[in-house]
């Protein structure tokens, strides 16, 4: 069983930074991609940004050259760097974890951050 919890959001001025994590607590378990996505009023969630247990990483086009997703395995952590904010990157922001389990029940499952927002305005 696991839990996100996400931190790191706020209001910060259009050009600023912002660096969001998320760390997972529990036991017996693995994680495998951890991803980053958002969602605005009125939209739908989209992902920002994904990286692997290998460090491959990806990102949305609206945020290539400015945002970075990294990974800290040893504490289950991810983290995502937002540089030259925009008003458009406001949203809500919610990690995701591909989760298997090695002493509980078998299979892989996403589990979800609570979400924090981010507010990009002057």
């Amino acid at each position: 069983q696991v839990q996100l919890v996400e931190s790191g959001g706020g209001l910060v001025q259009p050009g600023g930074s912002l660096r969001l994590s998320c760390a997972a607590s529990g036991s017996s378990f693995a994680i495998n991609t951890m991803g980053w996505y958002r969602q605005a009023p009125g939209n739908q969630r989209e992902l920002v940004a994904t990286i692997t247990r290998g460090g491959s990483t990806n990102y949305a086009d609206s945020v290539k050259g400015r945002f970075t997703i990294s990974r800290d395995n040893n504490n289950n952590t991810a983290f995502l760097q937002m540089s030259s904010l925009k008003p458009e990157d406001t949203a809500v922001y919610y990690c995701k974890f591909g989760v298997t389990p090695t002493t509980w029940v078998a299979g892989s499952f996403d589990f979800w951050g609570q979400g924090t927002q981010v507010t990009v305005s002057s």
